[in-house]
């Protein structure tokens, strides 16, 4: 028998705007009581198997594009008849035909590339305040880590590091739920971006370099390619897929790491390590903590009826603390076996990751060479997070001393 939504008993969104261990235990009841429970905007998905059904099941569109609607914009608002459709919103075969042509740029081996470069870019930052004892981890790590690596993994000069961290600073306020006064700031910087990858372009299409980029326009599949728009609309999500969420998710790892000294000490001894921490460390403190889709027609599933605009997030935090899926959830143990169920904070489905390969490379590459060059890692102050309601979640800042 099928159940319209609106009509089960459902926990309530206790867990909405609560701090870190607070929302931990919540998702936690609200799953010994049922698969969904209520949200704020809609419904919200708390065990492992249905956030990987509902991600991968093509009836449930994603929400990205509701974003500028849900924080308030009116539907006429000039931002939005601006805004460029992105392949994180793009459904059915324009989105499959984007995903085909580019994912010979996206692999794990292309990531592999940069891994020299991307301990070259961490040993440098931590040169800079190692001598002291301590630093202020989310600026002096975090926030310029991963732009020197977007950069060279596109081609665009040293000299411009600065200019793409600033467009993606800016780019990224579109997450934080405040576009009514943010949208200014998201235009400028993407349409500045898109004029310097616009130039890029031309110039790569003249004299091919070997870089993403130069790659991307390469790409054929039957005589299809990407055209320019297509192309400036992929350097952007390139440059969001592999900015912000790097960005946050360091920040947590450490910050977890700083709870758990003796996890921090075994990964500066055992680097090899690196991969299971980086499963774990995600898996247990996530920067991206959920998802959001919106059912594109009626949709039954598991004899619940979503009815077309039904608005269902899922809980990628809840989902990687589900006991049914990893014995002993609330252990942090960075030599945790290899599981089947992989964690999800990359998400699953049509709309997994496009960067993950390279964030992995990224976080492998970092967390043990700043264990081994950061030993005894405590907190040297008041850990800050950024606000609940965050998209792309962390540390705000995080100032740490070691030995």
């Amino acid at each position: 028998m099928v159940t319209p939504v609106h009509e089960l008993d459902l926990p309530a969104d206790e867990f909405e705007g609560l701090e870190r261990q607070e929302a931990v235990a919540a998702l936690d009841a609200a799953r010994k009581q049922h698969w969904l429970a209520r949200g704020l905007f809609g419904y919200v998905v708390v065990n492992y198997e249905d956030v990987v059904g509902i991600l991968r099941d093509r009836r449930f569109h994603s929400a990205f594009a509701m974003l500028p609607e849900m924080s308030g914009l009116p539907p006429d608002d000039p931002f939005l008849a601006q805004r460029r459709e992105s392949i994180l919103s793009m459904e059915g075969p324009g989105h499959s035909r984007l995903r085909r042509l580019v994912a010979s740029a996206f692999t794990p081996t292309s990531a592999d590339r940069l891994r020299p470069f991307m301990r070259s870019v961490v040993g440098g930052l931590v040169d800079q305040f190692v001598a002291d004892g301590r630093c202020e981890f989310v600026h002096d790590i975090c926030e310029p880590y991963p732009i020197p690596i977007i950069c060279e993994l596109l081609g665009a000069p040293k000299e411009d590091w600065k200019l793409f961290s600033q467009w993606a600073t800016d780019i990224f306020r579109i997450f934080n739920g405040d576009l009514v006064n943010d949208k200014a700031v998201i235009q400028a910087a993407s349409e500045e971006l898109e004029t310097y990858v616009r130039a890029m372009i031309e110039d790569r299409r003249k004299a091919p370099a070997a870089d993403l980029l130069s790659d991307m326009i390469a790409a054929e599949e039957a005589g299809d390619r990407l055209s320019t728009d297509e192309l400036v609309m992929m350097t952007e999500a390139v440059l969001m897929a592999g900015t912000d969420t790097t960005r946050n998710q360091l920040a947590c790892s450490v910050a977890l790491f700083s709870e758990y000294p003796d996890q921090w000490a075994l990964l500066a001894e055992q680097p090899e390590l690196a991969p299971r921490a980086v499963e774990e460390t995600m898996r247990f403190l996530g920067a991206v903590r959920g998802t959001a889709r919106i059912a594109a027609e009626d949709v039954e599933y598991r004899d619940v009826l979503f009815p077309a605009g039904t608005f269902v997030a899922t809980s990628l935090a809840a989902a990687n603390r589900d006991p049914a899926m990893f014995p002993e959830p609330q252990s942090f143990d960075i030599t945790r076996a290899p599981s089947s169920s992989p964690q999800l904070t990359f998400g699953s489905g049509i709309h997994y990751c496009l960067g993950a390969s390279l964030a992995r490379a990224e976080l492998q590459e970092a967390l043990p060479l700043l264990a081994r060059r950061m030993p005894n890692l405590a907190l040297d102050g008041e850990l800050e997070w950024k606000p609940p309601t965050v998209g792309i979640w962390g540390p705000a800042k995080l100032p740490l001393r070691f030995g």
